[in-house]
This record gives C-alpha cells, structure tokens and sequence, in this order.
C-alpha cells in the first residue's frame, strides 16, 4: 500500500519493474523515429525532420517547463511526485581532467567537445536501454531499470564498454576525450522529485552515491564495477582484476573489478 507521504509508490513501482509498463512501450515505439535530443523517459523527439507531423500524431511536443521532457512526460512528473525503491544498475561516465581542459581551450572549443560527449553518451545509453538521468558538469549518467532490462546489471556493463570505445579508448592513438566510468547495482529511490512546479525524473540514495565515487577514482580509460554488480551481469570474455577501495563517507572498504578495453577479447 502506498504510504501517506508518497501517494504514488505502487504506480511508480509498476512502472519501473513492469516490462509491460507505458514507459517501456512509449520507448519501444519511439527511439526508432529519427530526432534528436529526445524526451529523457519516453524518447519522443523534441527536434528533427517531420516534427510538426509527429506531434499532431501522438499530441506529443517539447516541454516549455523543461527542455528535458516532452510535454506529456514533464506534466506527469510534475504531477505525480514521489518514486519507489526498487533494484537497479546505474552508469556513471565522467571525464577525465575537464578542469585542466577548461583552462587551455577556448570556451567554445571545450564546449563543443563536450556537447561531442554528451551526444555520444546520449546514443550510447539509449542504445542500450537506459534512462538518462542528467548531464551534470562533465557527467553522463544512466539508469537501467527492471520495466526496460531484466539484465540490468549486465546491460550497463555492455554499455559502459560500448561508451569506453565511441571515446576512443581502443585507439592505438589515445582517445578523443578521457572519461572514468563506475558501474553498480543496488536499491535506489526512482521517480520524481522538485516542489510542484519544477520536478525531474531521477535516482537517489546510497547505490547512487557509490556509483558517482567509482567514476570519480576510476583512471583514464578504467571501468570500475562494484562486485555486486559484476556476480549479477560480468562479462566472462572480459578479464579483470580486483581492487579495494575508500569511498568517501564509507569506513569499510569496498571490493570492484576494473576493466579496461585492452583486457577484453576481441
């Protein structure tokens, strides 16, 4: 039963873990129109060829509230705040001395390069059945949820490798932008947050947490998969080694596998 204080919980949670959920069939249908950037839930294209047309179609079109909804989807959020605890993976991707980057390029220079991150990132996570939660800084970071992956853990995994590689970190000449990336699988809180008038989708707790310190300790190039993830979804063509580390705010050590692309099979 849904509590007094979060009205929504079972519908969130139908959502989330359902795999014939409205969030995952709104997905199915369109990530295969052509658009770009799209509705950070249901993927409707907010720009591209032949929008007008899809609009009048599915009564879909950008949120004036928020440039990261389709109007549908941010009037929802807005509406229905709460979320529920469920189990997911998530993906944090993070780049590598932006600061430095900042201070020897261009504005506009540094900015294209990282609107080139963000654009690779956003396909990539797509592509493998993610929510984006947010761009933050120089951030990318995923939820792979039940309603969309019953393997979740193994889908950020595959996506993590697939994002180490659109970077560049194959090339035998480095690549074109340095990125860290963790990966965990836990319980977070999934829905929506904001004061009523504002709300986004997004994820928080500690799953979150430990997810964003691996990608910051992870080096250039490293993937950093926590082993709760790694017993749920690892790839047993990639080889690994182990390594303990010291999160911020936690006393005991925790155990993650870090790969590299270079230690995968070809």
């Amino acid at each position: 039963m849904a509590s007094e204080t979060n009205p929504h919980e079972e519908m969130w949670r139908g959502l989330l873990t359902d795999p014939q959920s409205p969030i995952h069939q709104d997905r199915v249908k369109f990530r295969l129109m052509p658009g770009s950037p799209r509705c950070k839930t249901c993927l409707f294209p907010l720009r591209g060829s032949g929008i007008k047309g899809l609009s009048r179609k599915w009564g879909r079109e950008p949120s004036r509230m928020n440039p990261n909804f389709c109007n549908l989807c941010e009037e929802f959020v807005r509406t229905h705040p709460g979320g529920a605890e469920i189990d997911l993976s998530l993906l944090f991707a993070d780049v590598r001395g932006s600061t430095t980057m900042a201070e020897q390029m261009k504005p506009t220079d540094f900015t294209a390069l990282m609107n080139r991150f963000f654009a690779s990132g956003c396909e990539q996570l797509i592509d493998s059945d993610a929510l984006i939660d947010k761009f933050v800084g120089d951030e990318v970071i995923g939820l792979f949820i039940p309603a969309m992956l019953a393997e979740h853990p193994r889908a950020a995994i595959r996506a993590a490798r697939k994002l180490l590689a659109a970077t560049g970190h194959a090339n035998p000449d480095g690549p074109w932008l340095p990125i860290g990336v963790g990966v965990h699988s836990g319980t977070a809180f999934v829905g929506s947050v904001g004061d009523g008038l504002v709300a986004d989708f997004t994820a928080m707790g500690d799953a979150v947490n430990v997810t964003a310190r691996l990608a910051s300790q992870a080096d250039p190039g490293e993937l950093l998969v926590t082993e709760e993830a790694w017993a749920r979804g690892g790839d047993d063509d990639w080889a690994t080694e182990t390594r303990q580390l010291k999160l911020k705010g936690r006393d005991a050590p925790i155990d993650v596998r870090v790969l590299r692309l270079d230690n995968a099979a070809a």
